[in-house]
């Protein structure tokens, strides 16, 4: 239920439910719209985000537009790389969206902790988002806002575009909307309030890789309006000039995405994630396109860089890539591919052949030296050594995007221009046919060439020279040594895991010979392997190699971060986490870190274990009350009182008193009159006579002082019902009944209302007052009280 204060304004606050489904548990975040809470949607059992929408906004119908275009238009987004959204309502006045909640951190705080990220980290990060704003695009949605404090990077590595906060389906009556991204990282376009479409989400991610790759943004100033005039007349260079290690491709991509001029950007995101692709395969290439100014992206000439013998051809006019295909950058990701490969991307094995991706197709005219292109190609092939294990680049695990990360739902498929068929992008349908039909004749002939060598390992064939009685030793020895002999694999660049696998399929074992620093391995990864790869040694020799040593980590200062961060930095350098929660602390804040183990400053290495401890609740104290005096009551009474001063009664029997009637209390211990912890243990001594009876019967008696009392004696009972009481939401209470000046627990805890309120009270005691106490979930304390006056106590018996 929601609590509204004095002037009608919601309030929400921890344990408070929406649509009597959301319960909120925290506040985690606040935007320039909207506040962020972490609550459990208890219809399935299962931890949520919610967004309301701020008081300020509240009656402003621009911004609440705005706020249901939001759900709106990302609920329609099904996609890997994108926060999804679960449901949309208001309450009571207030707007509210529920979204998957991401345990982790922003791309921010990412790289606040880092400094700037490594190219290869920072790629795989910009081929997610893009992946994820890929989807967006093809649905006609455009961000409008893309920065890193809007990408969440999951404890588990994924990366997810979130708050579609300014985006809107793209239609004509967008084109003088007004440019509302954060300044830092908005485009020309939507500094001067123009037309915003997807190239406008590429300036943004161009801007974010730059931060990315060097720490920090291309353009800062001391008000936003300076900020924004930089953007509309300085030009970026390039990050390569911060940070010169980076390659010479992801420098060409981040200015492309980074033109003042749209029409000089990537067309859309497909074409930005195949040279991010590009890009880790062939760092140092020279294949980005730049259009010249007033003139739409399209495949035009350039010239290579002269390279090396054996390492490519002379200079070389090369085109840009097609770019007329209309499905998404992986949408063919494990459709098969015989095409030509004509460079180091579509190697056996490569990332690129496995996707399909279009493959560069040079121009057949005549090359600088008067040759055909085909004619340096085959020349250059000729002089390049071919590499069967190929390098790290070329494993798609290593973009850290998973399977299906970029596969588009048929009913989300832009609406473009129908993909030419192989005729129409210069295939020959006559050597398509050729290469088909090879194709099969050659698998046929490996099918039959297995069979035969199957079947006579089983005996069925014998194709061997039946040994003269002159030659049995020869002819065994000549067999086993042919069985036991196999080729050493090459292992060098693989992680001994896979190292020892590998040679476990050989029949070999695997010795480490220790760790070092190798030029060209990463940390991890195998070198220095003896045999070298391609000898042969007999089946059962032993393969020893050498393993790049991790790089030490200074461990950060995790202290008083909340544990979901402090864990999720942990994860982000490789580190394992564990949480110890045996610690309070009087000056840090429950659920955030106390230190750490090792502590900060200390050296560790990725797969080390850091123990987070992390601050708990201090103990309450007690609450003590006087413990009610229950001399010459009987059992069943006495037992009553301590029940509802909220003690656990127990029982002792004394023998042979005289002054006390068999089942009558003698004494308690604590006393009567002494103080004693709510919850702890009353003993009641219970008489076993022989004593006389007294006079009533056994029920506790309290002062008349002050009381509206009567002149009978016995049971007197109240049969009432106390409605629900203003404010309550589900919260504890404590309801309690006073007569005579003296206040009795009744009950506390949770329940429903209304209440039955069916109570004993004092022998002869006509009326009585009852109280409600409404309890903060967390601390046990009052915080609102109840009075409900002229509870009627009636005689029973």
């Amino acid at each position: 239920m929601l609590n509204f204060n004095g002037r009608g304004i919601y309030m929400l606050k921890v344990g408070m439910f929406i649509q009597n489904r959301y319960e909120i548990i925290s506040r985690i975040g606040s935007g320039g719209m909207a506040d962020v809470y972490k609550a459990k949607d208890h219809k399935l059992n299962r931890f949520v985000a919610v967004k309301v929408l701020k008081k300020e906004f509240r009656d402003d119908k621009v911004f609440i537009s705005k706020f249901r275009v939001e759900a709106q238009s990302a609920a329609g987004l099904a996609h890997s790389n994108i926060v999804n959204i679960y449901d949309v309502g208001e309450e009571a006045g207030i707007y509210y969206i529920v979204m998957e909640l991401i345990e982790g951190i922003t791309l921010k705080e990412y790289i606040k902790n880092k400094g700037h990220l490594s190219v290869r980290e920072a790629t795989s990060i910009a081929l997610q988002i893009s992946a994820g704003l890929e989807a967006a695009h093809n649905n006609g949605i455009i961000h409008r806002d893309v920065k890193p404090q809007n990408i969440m990077i999951s404890t588990d590595g994924k990366v997810k575009v979130a708050d579609f906060g300014i985006a809107r389906a793209v239609t004509t009556n967008t084109a003088n909307s007004a440019a509302m991204g954060s300044v830092h990282y908005s485009s020309p376009e939507q500094s001067r309030g123009g037309y915003s479409d997807e190239k406008s989400d590429i300036y943004s991610l161009g801007i974010t890789m730059y931060e990315m790759l060097t720490g920090c943004v291309p353009f800062d100033g001391d008000t936003a309006v300076a900020v924004a005039i930089r953007h509309l007349q300085e030009e970026i260079h390039g990050p390569a000039e911060i940070v010169p290690e980076i390659s010479y491709s992801t420098n060409q991509i981040v200015l492309k995405c980074t033109q003042k001029n749209p029409d000089r950007r990537y067309a859309n995101m497909t074409e930005l994630i195949r040279d991010l692709r590009e890009s880790l395969v062939n760092p140092e290439g020279d294949f980005v396109v730049r259009a010249e100014e007033g003139h739409a992206v399209k495949a035009k000439e350039k010239t290579a860089p002269s390279r090396e013998p054996g390492q490519g051809g002379a200079e070389a006019k090369m085109p840009a890539y097609d770019e007329t295909l209309d499905v998404g950058a992986a949408a063919n990701l494990h459709m098969q591919n015989n095409g030509p490969a004509t460079n180091r991307a579509y190697q056996p094995g490569s990332y690129y052949q496995k996707s399909t991706y279009q493959e560069v197709r040079l121009d057949r005219s005549e090359g600088p030296d008067g040759g055909s292109w085909e004619e340096d190609l085959d020349q250059e092939r000729s002089t390049r050594e071919y590499d069967p294990y190929f390098d790290a680049y070329d494993n798609p695990d290593d973009y850290a995007i998973r399977d299906g990360g970029y596969k588009l739902d048929e009913g989300f498929a832009p609406k473009k221009e129908k993909r030419r068929d192989d005729s129409d992008i210069g295939l020959n349908p006559r050597l398509e046919k050729a290469v088909t039909v090879g194709g099969i004749i050659v698998a046929v002939i490996i099918g039959c060439v297995f069979l035969v060598l199957l079947a006579n390992a089983f005996g069925l064939f014998n194709f061997r020279k039946k040994p003269t009685q002159t030659e049995p030793a020869t002819e065994q020895m000549t067999q086993t040594e042919a069985v036991q002999n196999v080729s050493v694999p090459k292992i060098d660049g693989k992680t001994e895991k896979e190292a020892l696998d590998l040679l476990a399929s050989f029949g070999l074992p695997g010795k480490k010979m220790g760790e070092g620093k190798a030029e060209g391995y990463l940390p991890g990864q195998v070198y220095n392997q003896s045999p070298k790869a391609g000898e042969m040694v007999a089946q059962g020799s032993t393969v020893s190699y050498q393993v790049v040593e991790e790089e030490e980590i200074v461990l950060s200062d995790l202290s008083n971060q909340e544990q979901n961060q402090a864990q999720a930095f942990l994860l982000t350098q490789g580190l394992k986490c564990e949480i110890d929660t045996s610690r309070q602390s009087d000056t840090i804040e429950y659920g955030r870190v106390i230190t750490t183990e090792p502590g900060a400053g200390a050296k560790v290495k990725p797969g080390d274990t850091v123990k987070l401890f992390v601050s708990q609740a201090p103990q309450t104290e007690p609450e003590y009350v006087q413990v009610r005096d229950l001399y010459y009551y009987s059992k069943e009474v006495a037992t009553e009182a301590l029940e509802l001063q909220g003690f656990i009664p127990a029982y002792d029997y004394e023998p042979n008193n005289a002054g006390v009637p068999d089942g009558w209390v003698i004494r308690s211990e604590p006393a009567g009159g002494e103080q004693a912890a709510k919850g702890s243990t009353v003993t009641l001594i219970i008489s076993t006579g022989p004593g006389e009876m007294p006079d009533g019967d056994d029920n506790i008696t309290f002062s008349n002082e002050g009381a509206n009392t009567t002149d009978t004696a016995g049971t007197w009972r109240c049969n009432a019902s106390l409605d629900s009481p203003a404010g309550y939401n589900g919260q504890p209470v404590r309801i309690t009944l006073k007569q005579n000046g003296t206040e009795t627990t009744v009950f506390e805890g949770t329940t429903t209302f209304p209440y039955s309120f069916e109570v004993q009270g004092a022998s002869g005691v006509s009326e009585g007052t009852a109280y409600v106490y409404l309890l903060d979930p967390g601390t046990n304390e009052v915080t609102s009280t109840i009075e409900y006056a002229g509870i009627t106590f009636s005689q029973v018996n």
